[in-house]
């Protein structure tokens, strides 16, 4: 039997590269997708797709009673609206929600731990450094050590992207010759794309640099 390890996966570009990787390394891949509450849900039915396809076992948990605890993001307030311009612009600070990422690796290192995994994929970048603490390599090293030690079984936090831009890693995806009209990056969940909140002006970006059209379908 091969190694499983649990892949934290949004349905995005990012984690739907770090989702094919490690299907490609030959691990038994367990995705793992979470309605936060966030307003592009949209994404878990990319996510649902995305896993069928591949014939992953995908679990989609429904934590959106947290928000009970934790306000004030863009992405799952309706009386904050999605701040359009560039990924690293402040206003892009607008689309943070608290500690999301510590609550999300804390829950699928504990679901690691129950199906005897010992590593948890997730997408981090070095594109998301500027805007969320929570991506940035020290909080990586640091929830590292303490997965080592939290449960009897320590668990590796893996980020195979995560010193390198979402242009590379759209590189990486079309070497592999992965589909991207499966992954949904818009903040927004209308029946298209916006093309203009930050997640989608850095998607565009990545595929112009790479000289190649983005098969989604955007408003504008």
């Amino acid at each position: 039997m091969s190694q499983k390890v649990v892949v934290i996966f949004s349905g995005g570009m990012d984690s739907f590269t770090v989702l094919n990787l490690a299907v490609k390394q030959g691990f038994q891949v367990f995705a793992l997708s979470f309605d936060y509450g966030q307003k592009h849900k949209k994404e878990l039915k990319y996510a649902a797709k995305a896993c069928a396809g591949l014939g992953v076992h995908h679990k989609v948990v429904d934590i959106s009673a947290i928000n009970q605890l934790i306000g004030g993001s863009s992405l799952t307030s309706d009386s904050i609206d999605v701040a359009e311009g560039h990924y690293e612009e402040d206003s892009m600070k607008t689309t943070v929600v608290p500690n999301r990422n510590m609550i999300l690796l804390s829950m699928a290192v504990g679901y690691a731990v129950s199906i005897n995994a010992n590593k948890v994929f997730y997408g981090a970048h070095s594109g998301d450094h500027a805007i969320y603490p929570d991506c940035r390599p020290e909080f990586v090293h640091k929830m590292n050590d303490v997965c080592a030690i939290a449960n009897y079984e320590a668990v590796e936090i893996v980020t195979p992207y995560l010193d390198v831009s979402k242009t590379a890693i759209l590189t990486a995806g079309l070497e592999m010759n992965l589909d991207y009209n499966l992954t949904w990056t818009c903040y927004n969940g209308r029946e298209k794309a916006c093309g203009k909140c930050g997640a989608c002006q850095e998607r565009l970006e990545a595929f112009t640099e790479n000289g190649v059209t983005d098969p989604l379908a955007y408003e504008s």
